[in-house]
């Protein structure tokens, strides 16, 4: 009897550890403000520049002007956190794996924009962005606060006001 609630308890105690990549996929972690594993928010950030980046090359031939103005601000400051984020990783500072795609719903969100122009495209896109800066903010300001890794944590924290402003000029398009 006593091996089987050792066991218990040594399970009960192993699956919160197991379960943070899945909490984080799922939307938990962000609902309770729990700061994603590093490798999970190297992924997230990583994945949330492709579409930022992929997105945006797409208003640029398709948007009107205020919409291309936007799309070019957020391909260079989304390149640059890109590269930043790269540097972190190949310097050795964190210990991550790079994704080479973006996630399959990112790549959904990207495959619609692509069949829509004119003023659908507009609409869609002002969308996505404010969605995925939501998201972004929402993301960056967990590890910001709570992250494991030093060099990451206060990077993290140094680029969500960037973030921050994205989010603000996204719904400001929106209006």
């Amino acid at each position: 009897m006593k091996k089987i609630i050792i066991a218990s308890v040594a399970i009960s105690l192993a699956g919160p550890v197991l379960a943070q990549s899945a909490a984080e996929k799922s939307g938990v972690n962000s609902l309770i403000g729990v700061a994603p594993k590093t490798e999970d928010f190297v992924q997230e950030a990583a994945t949330s520049d492709m579409f930022e980046i992929e997105s945006s090359k797409l208003a640029l031939d398709r948007g009107d002007a205020a919409t291309k103005t936007f799309a070019q601000q957020m391909v260079t400051d989304h390149e640059k956190t890109s590269s930043e984020l790269k540097a972190l990783i190949s310097a050795g500072k964190v210990k991550a794996q790079l994704p080479n795609a973006m996630t399959s719903a990112q790549q959904d969100m990207l495959d619609k924009l692509k069949g829509l122009q004119g003023d659908d495209f507009i609409k869609q896109y002002h969308s996505d962005q404010e969605s995925a800066h939501e998201d972004a903010v929402d993301l960056f300001k967990r590890y910001g606060e709570g992250g494991d890794n030093a060099e990451l944590k206060a990077w993290a924290a140094s680029t969500r006001p960037a973030l921050e402003h994205h989010l603000q000029m996204a719904e400001d398009l929106n209006k």
